[in-house]
């Protein structure tokens, strides 16, 4: 018999509203945006309101464990310079600290391998801290590292 998953991994639904709301305050909170450094709460309400509008390419998977979100995914696709496929950006990984090192960061991982193949992306690939040590464990078990620097300019 095999395993039982650690998290049933699923689309995002308009009643997880509140409990993915939840979530990703937690993960604003582990990367410094909360308090006087909290993103507006539009940035939230505009991000929800993108994973149910046809016309946006930005998705969200969420991970389920005995009746309650325990972890997200969010990803989108663009256009490519070097390949006719989309490639598929993992912009957002987060799961509760309680619930981490149970297989549901590689679960959702691999759950949007899977719906990038099936949507007809060549790719997915994303970022993380240098320091984020526990989340590289993890990265190095389901993805190859790229020695790119990474530069950015704000407006």
């Amino acid at each position: 018999m095999a395993p039982r998953p650690a998290a049933h991994i699923r689309p995002v639904e308009l009643h997880d509203h509140a409990a993915w709301l939840s979530l990703w305050e937690s993960q604003n909170a582990f990367y410094g945006r909360e308090g006087n450094t909290a993103l507006p709460s539009l940035v939230a309400q505009t991000t929800w309101a993108r994973f149910f509008d046809p016309a946006e390419q930005l998705r969200a998977l969420v991970a389920e464990r005995q009746g309650e979100l325990v972890g997200l995914a969010h990803y989108l696709y663009h256009r490519s310079t070097m390949r006719l496929e989309s490639a598929c950006y993992l912009h957002d990984l987060f799961i509760l600290p309680a619930q981490r090192r149970l297989g549901i960061g590689k679960a959702l991982i691999q759950a949007v391998y899977a719906q990038a193949a099936r949507d007809g992306a060549y790719r997915v690939y994303w970022l993380t801290p240098s320091n984020n040590t526990i989340a590289r464990a993890l990265y190095e078990q389901v993805a190859e590292h790229r020695d790119f620097a990474i530069y950015h300019h704000g407006l």
